[in-house]
């Protein structure tokens, strides 16, 4: 049996010419207890770019744990990803996050990086006139951008074309981590 990594690999290959493959739906807990869904763009590893003004930031903070879904149209392959999720934000002082959140800003296009000068997400609309902001490349990222860096612990696998399914559990040992494959009913 492959690895969950090596069949979420192979699927991003064969649907890399489908630019919707690159957006996943990141669950979390919102901080009213009820489910908080929305779709996020992936970037390598898992990491999520976002606002740190964004409602799912204090949702993180409440209940750090969340879950990604990822459905591959082609293959009809879903991965569930469970896990728990850390937030790098303009606070971070550890020195090698600090660089993870400036290379993530850098891999943005420069229209994303604008959406992080608009006003906080879920506030109330205002017409605005056109404005031009001018953003140096080489500046460290804006203060309302955020990196979210999901760690799994569990990968749901289900190909609906074969009617397999996997459940992938993270266990830990005295000197490793160690993912336990289980085939289940799909």
């Amino acid at each position: 049996m492959a690895s969950w990594k090596q069949l979420l690999q192979a699927a991003m290959d064969s649907h890399a010419h489908l630019k919707h493959s690159s957006f996943i739906q990141l669950a979390t807990l919102g901080t009213n207890g009820r489910p908080a869904n929305r779709t996020v763009v992936f970037s390598d590893r898992i990491r999520i770019h976002t606002d740190s003004r964004s409602c799912k930031i204090e949702e993180i903070k409440h209940c750090p744990f969340g879950e990604i879904c990822w459905y591959f149209t082609e293959s009809w392959e879903q991965f569930r990803i469970n896990g728990k999720i850390e937030i790098i934000d303009k606070s971070t002082t550890d020195a090698i996050k600090v660089e993870q959140r400036k290379k993530s800003w850098q891999t943005i296009s420069g229209k994303s990086r604008f959406q992080y000068l608009a006003p906080a997400p879920r506030s109330p609309y205002k017409e605005e006139p056109g404005i031009d902001y001018e953003l140096d490349p080489s500046a460290g990222p804006l203060d309302a951008f955020s990196l979210l860096i999901l760690e799994p612990d569990q990968v749901d696998y289900i190909n609906l074309k074969s009617d397999e399914r996997w459940i992938f559990t993270l266990r830990m040992s005295d000197t490793d981590k160690i993912w336990m494959p289980e085939r289940v009913n799909p």
